[in-house]
């Protein structure tokens, strides 16, 4: 892979980023013959974007399950300020266990960004969608993997370039998944056609909290799994001492967001690890997208100096 330009993975970049919400009564940025007939996104979106002039990759985020878009804001704008725009669509509000819906809303929100994500960014800044990234946290997670794999009737003609999995969760245990199920407990068996894979897993994930409810990302269901189900190009980190849900803002308000303190085994802050997911994701990012792996290699090498958490485990399939 190539030598570019590069910063520090794990800190803010040099790209200067401002949050978007788009939604059915969002106005077009750029006045064009074409945008004034562009479809409103399909589900209410939260975007950060740098606001400097360029050409950028992009990078879909599916949140968790009963979570808000807006809890991953401080994680987004990290991303982004290393220069790449950030979707995250609000699935739902209420959902069952069932995760047709969001598989379903996932590929048409792909289609989508085609025809409209660049009418509704500011005028200087141009999505390049033939570099694109699906990735999704916990039960997001488990929906990016099922839009990628093509197997549940609802795709997109987006090419994904690189997929993602932030802690993704398959149910509440083995022999209880939701559905449909996407593990299959056949190693290797996830067929994506040499997509690159990033897994990224929490160390306390697989503790309880409460003995009244299971461990927020379950043994035989979480990280684990997805990885070992895994082929080539795919890597596996796990961070040690820190939650599933700590990658989220410092701040979630509202019911959800105090629940989101209480639900799961979680680190003493989230900063660490929130540092740590957008590092991860960002050096992946450059390696795969942009041809520049010196983070990524120097991460594998364990001779980073600047990585936030203690790295638990880490396996790579080339």
């Amino acid at each position: 892979m190539s030598s570019s330009s590069s910063r520090n993975a794990f800190e803010d970049g040099k790209y200067k980023s401002n949050l978007l919400t788009l939604d059915s009564s969002s106005r077009c940025c750029k006045i064009t013959p074409s945008s004034r007939a562009s479809p409103s996104p399909p589900k209410q979106l939260l975007v950060a974007t740098p606001v400097e002039e360029g050409d950028y990759p992009v990078v879909m985020l599916l949140h968790g399950y009963l979570l808000y878009n807006s809890f991953y804001s401080q994680l987004m704008l990290h991303v982004s300020s290393h220069g790449f725009i950030l979707i995250a669509p609000q699935l739902y509000s209420i959902a069952g266990p069932d995760t047709m819906d969001e598989i379903k809303s996932t590929a048409e929100i792909m289609d989508w960004l085609s025809v409209g994500l660049n009418h509704f960014l500011p005028a200087q800044v141009t999505p390049n969608l033939s570099k694109f990234a699906l990735s999704g946290h916990s039960r997001g997670g488990k929906t990016a993997f099922a839009v990628a794999l093509k197997k549940f009737g609802y795709s997109s003609n987006l090419k994904i370039s690189t997929l993602i999995g932030i802690d993704p969760v398959d149910g509440t245990g083995k022999g209880k998944q939701t559905p449909p199920p996407v593990l299959a407990y056949h190693p290797n068996s996830f067929d994506l056609d040499k997509t690159p894979i990033l897994v990224i897993g929490s160390g306390l994930g697989e503790t309880t909290r409460n003995p009244l409810f299971p461990p927020c990302a379950p043994p035989g269901v979480n990280h684990r799994e997805f990885f070992r189900e895994c082929q080539g190009p795919a890597w596996h980190f796990v961070a040690k001492d820190y939650g599933h849900l700590d990658m989220l803002d410092d701040d979630t308000k509202g019911i959800r967001g105090k629940s989101s303190y209480c639900l799961c085994k979680n680190g003493e802050e989230r900063r660490p690890m929130r540092r740590f997911v957008g590092g991860l994701v960002v050096s992946f990012l450059k390696a795969y997208l942009e041809g520049d792996d010196r983070e990524l290699v120097k991460i594998k090498d364990g001779c980073h100096e600047d990585v936030p958490v203690e790295i638990q485990e880490f396996e790579v399939i080339m």
